[in-house]
């Protein structure tokens, strides 16, 4: 992948091209950012730059051998490590590692540039009722890996996607590689939540941080990728928040995944305001039953709709980023959405998400939620 091939991110793009021809490379590199703004595929370009043999204008050839390689994710000292677990039916009882998942890596890879979340890996390698962790074991072929001289490339390069769910004893193996690597070697994480990572790695790291995309750069891919243009060109641009993932769901018409949280988020709140207490334990009992990634994609567009209602409450409806049953549905309901709950309902979403990803029971989370919710809305 070319730095060419990744969405917007003008200005970064050229700070990481200017420190590699300056050989200023660290050698260990934490790329922050969402899913969608285009952290993995930055990472997956840096990597190809680095390697090129013939860079020029800052950015790598993408026809040299090492470039045709690394471009097609087959370079033999470009290794990758992600989230993984035994998929539904496989009966096995030991965790398998990232190699047995590599031809589904490369093919999300290719089939969306690199602009994927978590949800959607797992769905790829059909894990996506469970939880992917990066094992002990991982990081013992990790060390096994970077041992060996590079075979082709000037650095041998390893990707650790979603570095937040190592195993913490797989985490503590990798810190001495990390601080005293061998030669020619570059670490590059890709992550979604750093504050999950152990300070110690965090410490070891050089953070790259990547912001969301600009508006004007996501309506350029936008016209050149669907053909929108005019007013629906800039609501797409700007509904999406940066997102190229929430943007590609928004215009191919996948938006209507969204639907299912809308009902729950719409149900929750019009439960809460008239003190319908078992019809939400009702309620809670049918979240639970979602995959874990559904149940935090719901907590995430639920503080997301929270936001928007706040902001209309206070007046700044034309900073607001909703259309249609959304809009509709916060317009009434963002009276009852103020200073006097925001902060509270916020963070018992934010516990909530906390809880799924550390594996708590949801039959347990999502009644206390549920009913914690309905205290906080109240009537006028």
């Amino acid at each position: 992948m070319r730095f060419a091939d990744v969405i917007g991110q003008g200005e970064l793009k050229r700070i990481l091209a200017k420190g590699v021809d300056e050989g200023r490379v660290s050698h260990a590199q934490l790329f922050s950012g969402r899913p969608g703004s285009g952290a993995l595929p930055l990472a997956l370009a840096y990597a190809q730059y680095v390697n090129c043999a013939h860079r020029s204008n800052g950015d790598s050839c993408g026809v040299c051998p090492s470039c045709v390689k690394m471009a097609a994710l087959a370079h033999p000292d470009f290794h990758f490590v992600f989230p993984v677990n035994s998929p539904k039916g496989s009966g096995g009882s030991q965790k398998p590692l990232s190699d047995t998942f590599l031809p589904q890596w490369r093919g999300i890879v290719a089939e969306t540039g690199g602009y994927f979340d978590e949800q959607d890996w797992y769905a790829a390698i059909s894990i996506d009722n469970q939880q992917g962790v990066i094992s002990r074991n991982e990081a013992d072929e990790i060390i096994r890996k970077l041992s060996f001289k590079p075979f082709e490339a000037g650095s041998k390069v390893m990707v650790i996607w979603l570095p937040e769910k190592m195993r913490p004893e797989a985490a503590n193996t990798i810190l001495k590689i990390l601080e005293e690597p061998w030669e020619r070697t570059l670490f590059i994480m890709v992550t979604e939540a750093p504050e999950r990572l152990l300070s110690t790695i965090i410490s070891r790291m050089q953070e790259v941080a990547v912001p969301a995309i600009e508006t004007a750069d996501m309506e350029s891919w936008l016209a050149g990728q669907y053909g929108l243009s005019g007013e629906k060109l800039s609501s797409m641009a700007r509904i999406s928040l940066g997102d190229v993932i929430e943007a590609r769901r928004l215009t191919s018409g996948q938006a209507e995944s969204n639907e299912e949280y809308f009902e729950l988020f719409t149900s929750l709140m019009r439960l809460s305001y008239n003190d319908r207490h078992m019809e939400l334990l009702e309620w809670a009992d049918g979240v639970a039953l979602l995959g874990r990634e559904q149940q935090k994609k719901f907590l995430e567009y639920s503080v997301r709709m929270l936001r928007e209602s706040y902001m209309m409450n206070a007046g700044m409806t034309d900073i607001t980023y909703l259309w249609g049953g959304e809009l509709e549905f916060c317009r009434k309901f963002s009276p009852f959405i103020g200073n006097h709950n925001i902060e509270k309902l916020v963070s018992e979403m934010e516990l909530a998400i906390r809880q799924i990803g550390q594996n708590g029971n949801p039959r347990i989370i999502f009644p206390h939620f549920a009913l914690s919710v309905s205290k906080l809305i109240v009537r006028l």
